[in-house]
């Protein structure tokens, strides 16, 4: 007996194939020989991303056939998140998928029962997003969008990918890349130090202007208010815009023990060839920030972090502030709920700005001389003379006019109520760091450098996004991050019961 014919089985790639000859035929044209380098770029940049959305295309619609034909054959029975059976099979079933190369067409099998939702195992083989943006496209619209505005990293996806994705879909995109930033850096276990190595804490605000929605309460009553002027602003009235922002920081650091003068150089200057002592260097550096929780919950996450790095309380916890006394009673509450000793050090920097103002109460402004004065009282501070530097300084404004007096109050009253946190001989003299200058750096580059660019006005969900991946990508944690947030979103998604239903898709 003769055998049937059967079909021929079709070439699924030949779309791609064809593509792929054409763009061949088109790079061996003379007319093509006579383009400058930069034309031809542009050739195969343009031609190589729709070959590459081709070749996605014909694989996924070959997956498509397979599970049809493994659905024919086995006529398997699927078990939704809900637990219920689905016995009706129904093919046919198409979503969009917007990808790094172009948007796509994902043909898959629907397993079908009367009164409940559709279950699509290949969805699941697939880990496809509920939302039409492939989460390679995602990321990329984070990195876009953590570097610059949303309409920059629009154009940025555009310019590479083609017209796949609009600016609103960008911010959704990024508000939902942060979900899980949490859960990870609660999952993280530092690596150890020995206990000489220093563990340095620190925390400072920063104002982010804010949607009149999105502000706290107490500002939102402050904007209320009318002003003296309909045009503008009275001296000393704010525009009640801003939500105060908490970051914190954590690092390690060797103790680098210093002088004085190796911090302030002598009235005069320095002189000779001695080398100045570095100060201690920040290491495996971890910045933290929020805008929706209050400070007293991002210093408390700073000290889970530390604990993380010291359970058993074996280090030199160093805190570094600017002397803010809210900042303080909270820092003092967590150590003490907590039991570990702190060293509370006062931003140094911030005692040089007192002291320079109170120089202009003895000098007239630009007098080269108040530079001597400042280095003089500082070299004292620096000394463990805190409360000595105040009295003398309170001796020589004794003759001072009111005017004049301001500036030099100003600092006698900084270094008197801060007199304890002042203990700089005891700092450098065990290697501690004496400045927040690793915080001041986070204020500027987590927020200022993009959630405070021109006319920036922000919701809560956006704003607090944006803070968290800032920090987590200066963290260096974010492709460890993004793998771990496709894991958790994979589980939301397809969460199903124990079964295999990957074959159904192979």
């Amino acid at each position: 007996m003769e055998r049937y014919d059967t079909p021929p089985t079709p070439d699924l790639f030949a779309a791609s194939t064809n593509f792929y000859n054409l763009l061949v035929t088109d790079l061996q044209n003379p007319a093509t020989g006579r383009l400058p380098h930069h034309e031809l770029e542009e050739l195969l940049d343009n031609r190589g991303r729709l070959l590459l959305r081709q070749l996605l295309q014909d694989y996924l619609d070959l997956r498509a056939l397979r599970e049809e034909a493994v659905a024919r054959t086995h006529s398997p029975v699927v078990v939704g998140p809900d637990r219920l059976a689905r016995t009706r099979l129904e093919q046919g079933h198409q979503r969009q998928l917007a990808t790094l190369f172009g948007t796509v067409v994902v043909r898959r099998c629907a397993w079908r029962r009367p009164g409940v939702a559709n279950v699509y195992p290949a969805d699941t083989a697939l880990s496809l997003p509920r939302r039409r943006h492939s989460y390679s496209l995602a990321r990329l619209a984070v990195l876009e969008s953590v570097r610059a505005s949303f309409d920059t990293a629009t154009e940025a996806i555009t310019r590479r990918c083609g017209p796949v994705i609009g600016k609103r879909q960008v911010e959704d995109l990024t508000v939902n890349a942060a979900v899980d930033i949490d859960a990870f850096y609660r999952t993280r276990i530092p690596a150890p130090c020995t206990a000489d190595t220093l563990l340095v804490l620190s925390a400072d605000g920063k104002g982010i202007v804010m949607r009149p929605d999105a502000l706290r309460p107490a500002t939102q009553k402050a904007a209320a208010r009318p002003t003296l002027f309909r045009t503008r602003l009275a001296a000393g009235e704010k525009p009640a815009r801003k939500r105060m922002a908490t970051l914190a920081a954590v690092y390690d650091a060797e103790p680098a023990p210093r002088r004085p003068h190796d911090v302030i150089a002598p009235p005069g200057g320095r002189h000779g060839h001695r080398k100045l002592r570095p100060g201690p260097r920040a290491k495996a550096k971890w910045l933290h920030g929020s805008v929706i929780d209050d400070a007293a919950s991002v210093i408390k996450t700073a000290f889970d972090q530390a604990e993380a790095r010291d359970r058993d309380h074996r280090r030199s916890w160093v805190v570094l502030v600017d002397g803010a006394r809210h900042q303080l009673d909270l820092i003092q509450t967590e150590a003490a709920s907590r039991g570990v000793t702190v060293n509370i050090v006062i931003d140094f920097v911030h005692v040089l700005e007192y002291l320079w103002g109170a120089a202009w109460s003895f000098h007239k402004n630009g007098d080269p001389a108040a530079e001597d004065w400042v280095a003089i009282h500082a070299l004292s501070i620096l000394a463990g003379g805190a409360r000595r530097t105040a009295e003398s300084i309170k001796t020589q404004a004794a003759s001072l006019t009111d005017v004049q007096l301001h500036g030099a109050e100003a600092c006698i009253r900084y270094l008197t109520n801060n007199e304890r946190f002042l203990h700089y001989e005891r700092a450098l003299a065990a290697g501690w760091p004496i400045a927040t200058g690793v915080i001041e750096g986070a204020c500027r580059h987590l927020i200022a450098d993009r959630l405070d660019i021109t006319g920036a006005r922000w919701g809560l969900a956006g704003a607090e996004a944006l803070l968290k991946l800032r920090a987590l990508n200066s963290n260096g944690d974010f492709y460890t991050y993004w793998r771990y947030h496709l894991t958790r979103e994979h589980h939301r998604v397809h969460h199903i019961p124990d079964q295999d239903q990957r074959t159904l898709a192979a």
